[in-house]
């Protein structure tokens, strides 16, 4: 029994197959396409899902999409006109694509994949709570959802057991934290729903203390918070009910002036006014984690939704909430609502029991050391091939330690945003300027954004102040923790202004290769740990394919690249076999 489930239309596009309830392949759209954050139909992700097991749409039973759409339109429809004439402009511009493909969902699939069984729409905050809950380590757990907005809820809470979500209570359109989230980030001169997490970067450079910073008194304005969490927002400092912008004039007159344009100075104020809103999410966030461990009774919790991306929130759940576990998915926004869907389809629609539990990110495409082999010799690319696993690792731990930025392309693409030693671009994080060749020569990106250091789960408390025993969000780069004030000095390329690092933790077990290169290069620097970063540029996609590693090599300063059991140095290609400069452009 195969089930399809899909996100698309608004933003991270997804697909994700399951058999007989366990995923056996999912991606998003983006990866395929090479638009970030991709929105439409996922019809590339599909296709790949069912080409990787040899089967075709008719062998798909049922189609799980992860929102109601009617009811998604009845919130927008209801929003224009409460707010006429104001979003009359916004409500001309929606119209076209919600009466084009939109709201006709069964008609679409059916049309783009020839499908003619039955298709079952799943609430977008139930699809976030099974995709959280159903591939859990936990038999019973309380969930918790934060995201901008699905059909009108924004927020949820409440309690999955084996088979079964019940969501008790929620917080509804236009009151949302990933909203206000978003809102700042607009405000800040960044592009919303792609650049919350350089608002999450930047906030340690603001005042982190809530009676020191401004601007926090100030933000608190915008949003009454109860004691359990539940929170609404004075909506006189927001514009998105009714215009195309999110702060309101209001809003820019409270923080202290307009909108930041993109690439101006990053001010003081906007500094503080990052840390304000992290802050306040913070105090959300684990308010209504407390409160959710208080109803439920539950030891354990998972947490779902684009805020739970946040992994400097996450960081501290387990110090302050009182639960004694947490599970995040590791594409825990929009994109791993396709698996929620599908899951749920399975245990609610099908009345079957849970069988999947997700213990490797690994879920996307994987190319073979033939296939590497045939795209290097048929485009002429000077490679070299290494007839032993050891010699490769003996090789990459020799070059990061010589300085070299290293491309790492091995085995299955990474389900959710972020590299996590698949398609990950590695370096030495003890060297004092490495931070800065990563951002200007690499990445092309801003000069505060910090990288991530990738240490071996058994190493991870002598060199960071972690959760013990790690919780398995670690693992997917979604918890931040202090590095040891012993080590800061020596580690300068992945400890943060505030002396923090967002860790990936890495078990043998799940990437022995990955993990035995780390050990190697521990054996030649003393220091079992690397620096690791997506595999792009700033603008692009996570890579894919072959061809997309090479390129975005090529466009860049990555030294070389470990494609499966070949290595590639830029130096020994000619750049001009490939537009380089344009993949490098932002």
């Amino acid at each position: 029994m195969y089930i399809l489930g899909i996100s698309c239309h608004y933003h991270d596009a997804a697909a994700t197959l399951l058999k007989d309830g366990v995923a056996v392949a999912a991606a998003d759209e983006e990866r395929f396409t090479r638009r970030k954050h991709d929105a439409a139909f996922p019809e590339r992700a599909i296709a790949w899902c069912l080409e990787s097991q040899g089967i075709g749409i008719g062998d798909v039973g049922l189609v799980a999409h992860y929102e109601k759409p009617f009811v998604k339109f009845e919130r927008i429809l209801r929003s224009h006109l409460e707010n006429f004439p104001a979003g009359f402009k916004t409500f001309q511009m929606a119209m076209p694509s919600w009466l084009g493909e939109k709201i006709r969902v069964r008609s679409v699939i059916r049309k783009r994949l020839g499908y003619r069984g039955d298709v079952v729409y799943v609430d977008h905050h139930l699809s976030h709570a099974a995709g959280a809950f159903l591939p859990s380590p936990y038999r019973e757990a309380a969930i918790v959802t934060v995201d901008g907005v699905g059909e009108w809820t924004t927020t949820a809470y409440g309690i999955g057991r084996d088979s079964a979500i019940e969501l008790w209570k929620d917080i509804r359109f236009p009151h949302s934290l990933g909203l206000l989230y978003s809102s700042i980030t607009a405000y800040l001169g960044f592009t919303v729903n792609n650049s919350e997490y350089k608002v999450m970067g930047l906030s340690p450079y603001g005042t982190m203390d809530r009676a020191a910073n401004p601007l926090y008194g100030k933000l608190r304005r915008v949003i009454d918070v109860k004691p359990d969490g539940s929170y609404a927002l004075d909506m006189d400092y927001f514009a998105y009910q009714r215009s195309d912008r999110m702060p309101s004039e209001s809003l820019c007159r409270l923080l202290g002036g307009p909108i930041r344009p993109a690439g101006d100075e990053l001010l003081p104020r906007h500094k503080d006014t990052a840390a304000a809103v992290q802050m306040i999410t913070e105090d959300v966030v684990l308010s209504m984690l407390r409160h959710a461990r208080k109803e439920t009774g539950c030891q354990d919790a998972v947490l779902s939704g684009g805020v739970a991306l946040n992994s400097v929130c996450n960081g501290r759940i387990l110090r302050d909430t009182g639960f004694r576990s947490v599970w995040i998915q590791p594409n825990a926004g929009d994109g791993g609502s396709s698996m929620g869907a599908a899951l749920q389809a399975h245990c609610a629609v099908l009345g079957k029991p849970r069988v999947y539990r997700l213990d490797s990110p690994y879920l996307g495409p994987g190319y073979t050391p033939a296939q590497v082999a045939a795209f290097l010799s048929g485009r002429g690319i000077k490679h070299t091939l290494f007839a032993t696993r050891e010699a490769l690792l003996d090789e990459a731990a020799r070059l990061l330690q010589a300085g070299k930025v290293v491309g790492w392309f091995q085995g299955r693409m990474e389900w959710g945003p972020r590299a996590l030693g698949a398609r990950s671009i590695l370096a030495n994080p003890c060297l004092p300027d490495m931070q800065a060749i990563l951002n200007e020569k690499v990445k092309h990106r801003e000069a505060f954004r910090p990288f991530a250091p990738a240490v071996c789960a058994d190493d991870a408390d002598r060199f960071f102040e972690c959760d013990s025993p790690l919780p398995v969000p670690a693992d997917y780069m979604l918890m931040v923790y202090p590095v040891r004030e012993e080590w800061r000095a020596r580690l300068p390329a992945v400890t943060h202004v505030d002396g923090s690092g967002r860790l990936q933790t890495v078990r043998r077990e799940a990437n022995p290769l990955y993990y035995d290169l780390i050990k190697g290069f521990g054996k030649l620097s003393g220091i079992p740990m690397l620096v690791n970063t997506s595999f792009n540029i700033r603008g692009e996609p996570i890579v894919c394919t072959p061809e997309d590693a090479y390129r975005c090599m090529m466009g860049t300063g990555i030294d070389c690249l470990f494609m499966e059991d070949a290595l590639i140095f830029r130096e020994d290609n000619p750049k001009d076999m490939w537009d380089g400069d344009a993949a490098a452009a932002d």
